[in-house]
């Protein structure tokens, strides 16, 4: 793919080593532009300032939105996903049937695609928007981004890459090489977690942590695997922890987010605001890409809205949804508990009810206090970096 896209830059082609030279040289220059805030509107803002390697490119707090815009004060709509284990992700398609499946003729939707809302494919698609959006770097528009870049120290390596001074060339070089970086194995995806090692034989799980993956697995408990799976691909690769696909959760209104004080503001995920090919298909109004559990626990915000703050109340959330709605839902003045009040009422059909979902008000929830802990102990092995205590 890279000796293709280099290709495209210069006419004339480029033999494998050159090739490879190339992608050496973009991923450098990757490096130095996630870090340096001089990208953005406020000079304060870089890449890294949501997406932190100290916290598998993530979020370093626990605020539900990060700051940006022109001042670095703007909120966003939507929680920072990590950059982490984005390199297997499919393309975006609406109708996707897995080959590799029980029954390949099942039309699983929507599948794949960047973001929350799946509406780009390639990293260098991704790496523009939080560039150019005017509540994250807020650059304006790649000509002004490129101006800013002409002034850094690594303008030379820009031009070089870009093989000409053209404003176009140069903005297409940067996102090339943001996206080249983030393909670096070691830092995007290590598959060095205590969970790792155990699927090799490396480690071993506490019983505890045995406990939280039966509980994660078992379909008439968490039945967390029918959308993140825990054991590895056909070929033997390692499980990725999502299926790609997308599912309306019916999350809680988040008031932290000041978009959200209008009662008449939705965040709809796939029918918008922020895509826009699919607004006339009122079937997915409410659907959030699945995202990876690998890493879940270095997060400080879950969900789309980052409408909770620890990893237990996640669990929970999913355990407790529909048998204790009143814990996770404003009530009416006086009235019941207005359940899924962050979309509105003609998509909440569109609300999963599959378990651990589907309990109705007062029943026992899917997992206890201590299984929900559980679950959270098995969780919490999915995390890089894990070293074997000797």
């Amino acid at each position: 793919m890279l000796a293709t896209a280099s290709a495209a830059n210069h006419p004339g082609g480029l033999t494998r080593a050159q090739a490879v030279r190339r992608a050496a040289e973009l991923a450098d220059l990757g490096l130095r532009l996630f870090f340096d805030p001089s990208l953005s509107a406020s000079g304060k803002l870089s890449c890294s300032s949501c997406h932190d390697p100290r916290y598998a490119y993530g979020p370093p707090n626990g605020e539900s939105v990060q700051p940006g815009g022109p001042d670095g004060r703007q909120p966003g709509i939507r929680a920072a996903p990590s950059l982490r284990y984005l390199q297997v992700i499919p393309a975006f398609t609406e109708h996707y049937f897995d080959t590799e499946g029980p029954d390949p003729s099942t039309d699983n939707g929507p599948t794949g695609g960047l973001t929350w809302d799946g509406r780009v494919d390639r990293g260098r698609d991704q790496a523009r928007i939080p560039l150019l959006a005017p509540f994250e770097m807020a650059g304006g528009s790649p000509a002004a981004v490129v101006a800013r870049v002409r002034g850094a120290p690594y303008a030379a390596q820009v031009e070089r890459l870009a093989g000409s001074s053209d404003s176009d060339r140069w903005f297409a070089t940067i996102l090339e090489a943001l996206e080249t970086w983030q393909q670096d194995h070691r830092e995007f995806y290590p598959y060095s977690s205590k969970y790792d090692a155990w699927l090799d034989g490396a480690a071993r799980l506490t019983a505890r942590e045995r406990r939280g993956l039966q509980l994660f697995t078992d379909p008439a408990k968490g039945n967390c695997a029918r959308c993140h799976p825990a054991t590895r691909g056909p070929n033997g690769t390692p499980p990725q922890f999502t299926d790609y696909g997308f599912a309306a959760l019916g999350v809680p209104r988040n008031p932290r987010i000041p978009a959200n004080q209008d009662p008449a503001w939705f965040d709809l995920g796939l029918c918008g605001p922020e895509r826009t090919d699919l607004r006339s298909r009122p079937q997915y109004c409410g659907e959030f890409m699945t995202p990876s559990l690998r890493n879940a626990a270095t997060r400080g915000a879950f969900f789309h809205n980052g409408a909770v703050h620890t990893l237990k109340e996640a669990v929970a959330f999913y355990a407790q949804r529909d048998s204790n709605p009143e814990k996770w839902y404003p009530r009416a003045a006086g009235g019941p508990v207005r359940k899924f009040d962050d979309l509105p009422e003609q998509y909440r059909k569109n609300v999963e009810t599959g378990p651990p979902f589907g309990r109705r008000p007062g029943a026992a929830p899917a997992l206890s206090d201590g299984e929900i802990d559980a679950v959270v102990a098995f969780l919490e092995t999915l995390t890089d970096g894990y070293r074997a205590v000797k």
